[in-house]
Order: structure tokens, then C-alpha cells, then sequence
């Protein structure tokens, strides 16, 4: 991980036929494009791999997260349920459609907790929202069965999950809608860029016609449709460039996987020998995406001499519970409402308070967290890389 350590001649190729025709908008320009349409075959492709009926490419995958929002009808004062480990877009996309975000706790697989989930619905709760984090799946078959008790959608956040998969099933293909991301850090990446999937016809029109202002492109795909504009929308568009370069970064996907797999089956038999260690629950190891490795010793203390031990090594780990970007008790913007908006919004309207948000409000979260040591899992690994990451290891397991 990233898709960038692999870019070579194949994207440099998809990339030279749009600049050679000099169109770089996913629309219209028929007679000097030709018969060219990356946006639109980089859809067709993702929807085939995954095994999705429909996808629409968006411009991040933050703005994956907001158009599929904007199409299951999510607004102003409803009530969207998400998990206290996440990327800071997951909850800022359910603020951005007006909504408030409520947050679960993780469980041992380090994703949504579907206990607490449970308790955590209420009447105006419009949308579930869980996140595949480091790649492996959610209990999404328990989350669903939850959301269809109260007849709530589920939308799931897959962007660091791409290629992931439940018992041969892709991640993203069980809920209403998937999202991904494809940005500069992801298994495949367009520098810039999303993805929406779905198996509802309905979704993907609402989907196709909030991301570009509206336009339905109904009486021609390629064109900006017959103006007959359903609702007010937005621009979410994906460029020809990017979806140039993720069709060539699709086609080594599988590749990609197979050399995350080996790398972290090393990683994982090399932290076996340490005292204690244990491994986040899956439900299925062969669908891991293996984008990254996460073990877990038995306190906050042991965490803490292993990643010192681990830092001397040169190796360090990334600790979760020390991230501002992904862990709830650390998103002071959050916490404290702080907003660009005179007004108070999203924190605030008509002079009241919507939400508040208390920084130990999940400690099964931080719990975990604490313990947990995670490195990023490189599709090109050099032996001197492995060696070394492997002799952090070791040295953890003399010391602790």
C-alpha cells in the first residue's frame, strides 16, 4: 500500500490518450474525443470487479461519503450512526448534509460494534455508516440485520478496503451503497478520486445526478442530459485524467493484494513470538485486503515499551490512540464545535445547540486503541525492509 508504488508505462499510457485528445472533462466534446470515455469505463470496470450492478465515480472519497448521503435523503436534523474509529471525512460528510453524527464503539475486529450500535439507534436515525478500517470487513451481515429490524440503510465506508472481501463477497456490495476512496495513500489511487457502488438503479440515478449539479444524462451519457434536473446538486465530478490512470490501477489490483497477503503473513508469523501478542478478530482471513498489520499486547504499558523498542529499530509503529486523524478523543474540532460558520453551524442553529461531544464517551474504544501497534503494508517490500521490520519484532519479543 499505496497503488502509487506500483504506476509504470500502463498508466502513463491511459494517461497520454486524454491529454492527446485534449479533452479532460468526463462529459460532452464528443467529435474531438472519439470514442474515449475513462470516467465512464473506469465505472463500467469497478462495477464488474466488485460485482456491483452500478458505479459512479466521484472526486474523493469524502465526496463519495456526501453524494451517497445526498441520495439516501439524509438532511437537517437527522441522526446518522457511525463508529469512533474512522477518518475524520466519515463524520464530516454526515455534518456537511446537515445531519448529526452519533458514534459507536469498536469491538475486538476494530470496527463497528454491533452491540452498541443497537443501542445507540433512535427515531431519527436515517443512516448507518460502517467503516471496513485497515482493510478487513466489519461485522457487516450482523449491522445489517440490526438495520433491517428498524428499516435503516447502510452505507458502507470501504475506502480503505478496496479489494476487500466477506467470504468472496466485495466489501461495499452489501449495504445500499459503497463508497472508496482513491487517494494519494490507497491500495489503488487516481491522486484525487472516489467511488460509489450500488445494486439500486434508483440510488445510482439520485447518485449520477447530485454529483454534477444536478443533470440527469438521461437522453445521452456522454452528454450533460436534457436539463429536466430532478433536485439541486453539486460538483463531485471525477476528471478524464483520473479515470484514466485508475483503469490501469484496477487491472493490477489483484496484484497489489497478493503481495500486501504475502508481506503481512510474514509480518504476522514474525510477532507471533511475542509475549502475549493477539490479533484483531476477522471473519474471513482470506478476505483481508491486508493494507495494513495490527497486533495487540495485553496493556497500555506493554504497548508502550513495544513501540519505543520498535522506534530504536527504526520501525515505528503507527498508535491509533495517538492519531488526530482517526481517533474520536483526539478530534478537538469535533469536540469543541469549532466551525468557520458565524453562526455556529453545524454545531449550532437558530442560537441552539445540536450536539455535543464528550472526549471519554467511548472507552471500550480507547481501550483497544491503547493497545494496538499498526504499520501500513507496502506492495514492494526490499529484503533490507523486511529484515529489519522482522528484527524490531524479535527484539520486541526478547524484551517485553
Amino acid at each position: 500500500m499505496p497503488g502509487f508504488e506500483v504506476f509504470g508505462e500502463e498508466e502513463k499510457r491511459e494517461v497520454l490518450q486524454v491529454l492527446e485528445s485534449g479533452v479532460l472533462f468526463r462529459y460532452g466534446f464528443e467529435e474531438q474525443r472519439g470514442d474515449q470515455w475513462k470516467v465512464r469505463q473506469f465505472e463500467e470496470a469497478f462495477a464488474r470487479y466488485t460485482g456491483a450492478k452500478h458505479a459512479q465515480a466521484v472526486s474523493s472519497g469524502s465526496a463519495a461519503l456526501k453524494v451517497a448521503l445526498a441520495a439516501l435523503g439524509v438532511g437537517a436534523g437527522d441522526e446518522v450512526i457511525t463508529q469512533g474509529y474512522t477518518f475524520v471525512a466519515t463524520w464530516e460528510a454526515i455534518l456537511d448534509c446537515g445531519a448529526i453524527p452519533v458514534f459507536t464503539e469498536i469491538d475486538a475486529s476494530l470496527n463497528m460494534d454491533p452491540a452498541d450500535l443497537e443501542k445507540k439507534i433512535t427515531d431519527k436515525t436515517k443512516a448507518i455508516i460502517p467503516v471496513h478500517m485497515m482493510g478487513a470487513a466489519a461485522k457487516i451481515e450482523e449491522i445489517l440485520e440490526i438495520a433491517n429490524r428498524y428499516s435503516i440503510p447502510v452505507l458502507e465506508d470501504s475506502a480503505q478496503a478496496m479489494g476487500g472481501r466477506l467470504f468472496g463477497r466485495h466489501l461495499g456490495t452489501f449495504g445500499a451503497i459503497g463508497t472508496f476512496s482513491l487517494d494519494s495513500v490507497k491500495t489503488i489511487t487516481t491522486g484525487e478520486g472516489g467511488m460509489c457502488i450500488t445494486n439500486d438503479k434508483t440510488l445510482w440515478q439520485r447518485m449520477d445526478n447530485y454529483h454534477d449539479h444536478g443533470h440527469d444524462h438521461l437522453p445521452n451519457p456522454g452528454g450533460r442530459g436534457g436539463e429536466k434536473r430532478p433536485f439541486v446538486g453539486f460538483n463531485f465530478r471525477m476528471m478524464e485524467v483520473q479515470g484514466a490512470i485508475g483503469l490501469a490501477q484496477l487491472a493490477k489490483l489483484d496484484a497489489i493484494l497478493a503481495a500486501q497477503r504475502a508481506h503481512k503473513d510474514l509480518l504476522r508469523e514474525a510477532a507471533s513470538a511475542i509475549p502475549g501478542v493477539s490479533f484483531r478478530e476477522m471473519q474471513d482471513p482470506a478476505g483481508d485486503s491486508a493494507t495494513f498489520f495490527t497486533f495487540l499486547l495485553p496493556d497500555k504499558a506493554r504497548a508502550d515499551k513495544a513501540a519505543a523498542i520498535l522506534k530504536e529499530a527504526g520501525v515505528a509503529p503507527t498508535r491509533w490512540s495517538e492519531n488526530t486523524w482517526h481517533y474520536y478523543p483526539n478530534w478537538e474540532h469535533l469536540l469543541n464545535g469549532h466551525t468557520p460558520c458565524a453562526n455556529g453551524w453545524p454545531f449550532m442553529a437558530h442560537g441552539k445547540q445540536r450536539s455535543t461531544y464528550a472526549p471519554q464517551a467511548l472507552p471500550q474504544t480507547t481501550a483497544l486503541l491503547e493497545r494496538a501497534l499498526t504499520w501500513q503494508v507496502p506492495v514492494r517490500l526490499t529484503e533490507e525492509r523486511k529484515q529489519t521490520l522482522c528484527n524490531g519484532l524479535r527484539q520486541v519479543a526478547h524484551k517485553l
